[in-house]
């Protein structure tokens, strides 16, 4: 997958029954973001600081949503333990990551995606990829990313 090429659409239940899809998301900017595994120390990092700008990412117009492999029970768990409010995707049976990618090396063997994060532009093309991901300032960089995207855009 290119910049600038369509990413895979998707349908996908939340683990808090919501039905995420991706098609219906056009109009607005998407950050799909890829993590390990649910209440781990690193993903919940990421996961609170994806918390902590959400009104600055609502505020561009962009939904995050983050998918892992594990149940919906444990992403239940996850969302109650960081205090999240933005969409999770358990992708139990792997057909997101697949997808997108993601499920490569040491952490395809644990059965788990690895950590990477897509940025969707409002006609459902790539905008940007984050391949390597610093949970302590991975979200930081990506609001930085989508302003300039968004300026570009303008």
């Amino acid at each position: 997958m290119n910049i600038s090429e369509p990413v895979p659409n998707f349908s996908a239940s939340g683990d808090n029954g919501q039905i995420i899809n991706l098609e219906q998301l056009r109009g607005q900017w998407v950050i799909l973001y890829f993590y390990p595994k649910d209440s781990s120390l690193g993903c919940s990092i990421e996961a609170q600081r994806f918390e902590q700008l959400l009104p600055e990412f609502t505020k561009r117009k962009a939904q995050v949503i983050g998918v892992s492999t594990g149940s919906s029970a444990s992403q239940t768990k996850f969302r109650e333990k960081c205090n999240l409010t933005f969409p999770l995707l358990p992708d139990t049976d792997k057909s997101i990551a697949k997808a997108y990618g993601v499920i490569n090396g040491f952490m395809a063997l644990l059965g788990n995606a690895d950590r990477q994060t897509f940025l969707i532009d409002p006609n459902g093309n790539l905008a940007h990829h984050w391949k390597f991901v610093n949970p302590l300032s991975h979200a930081t960089e990506v609001l930085q990313i989508l302003e300039k995207q968004q300026t570009a855009m303008a």
